[in-house]
């Protein structure tokens, strides 16, 4: 039966993605959680028709969900690790966000990790291990207080400091990317303390190689 053997070849086209660090081509888990379903939903319309058919093409809209489901799974593990440390677990569409606060990721105008904030970095590894088929973009944050430049050189060496922990734990330099954008993306008012103090952070973005 020809078929089948059409759905598999298709499945592994579909599983390859171009590595944009490297330009070569590899297969991606995210991309297989998906092309997966294509290959068990191909044999059940191949196998079957009428009603049962299309209740089984329903269930296959979740399975076929790929990107989104290993999205979904890193997310749960990272919230998990993360309670209670002060790290906020932010998802936009098959995109997550690890927002940190400076004041307790570096001290006072400094770019060297506090130690007590190391572990919480350790655990944040561990995960991004389990999840290979993503790349991060670091991205140091400051408030308006102060020289433009200043900002700009601490924004970054932070970002930096983050970026070489990660790596220093066995995350790919090749899948890690770190910049600085000082005072230039508030999420709050640099009006008051309480703003200023939320301005200061680490933004760490988890993107899905597709």
């Amino acid at each position: 039966m020809k078929f089948p053997v059409f759905i598999l070849v298709a499945t592994a086209i579909a599983a390859c993605t171009t590595n944009p660090y490297t330009g070569e081509r590899q297969a991606s888990r995210a991309a297989q959680y998906g092309a997966l379903g294509s290959v068990v939903c191909g044999l059940i319309g191949a196998a079957d028709s009428g009603q049962h058919a299309r209740n089984a093409a329903l269930g296959c809209g979740a399975i076929g969900a790929g990107v989104g489901a290993y999205m979904d799974a890193q997310e749960a593990e990272l919230r998990q690790e993360l309670q209670g440390t002060g790290v906020q677990v932010q998802r936009n569409g098959d995109q997550l966000e690890l927002i940190m606060p400076g004041n307790i990721t570096f001290a006072t105008d400094a770019y060297t990790i506090r130690p007590n904030f190391e572990p919480v970095l350790t655990s944040v590894a561990t995960v991004l291990h389990k999840f290979t088929d993503t790349r991060m973009r670091v991205t140091g944050h400051t408030d308006s207080t102060g020289a433009r430049d200043y900002n700009y050189d601490l924004s970054n060496r932070r970002a930096t400091s983050v970026s070489n922990f990660l790596a220093a734990q066995g995350i790919a330099q090749s899948r890690l990317i770190s910049q600085g954008m000082g005072p230039d993306e508030p999420i709050a008012s640099n009006d008051t303390e309480s703003g200023r103090a939320m301005n200061r952070r680490v933004e760490l973005q988890i993107i899905a190689v597709q």
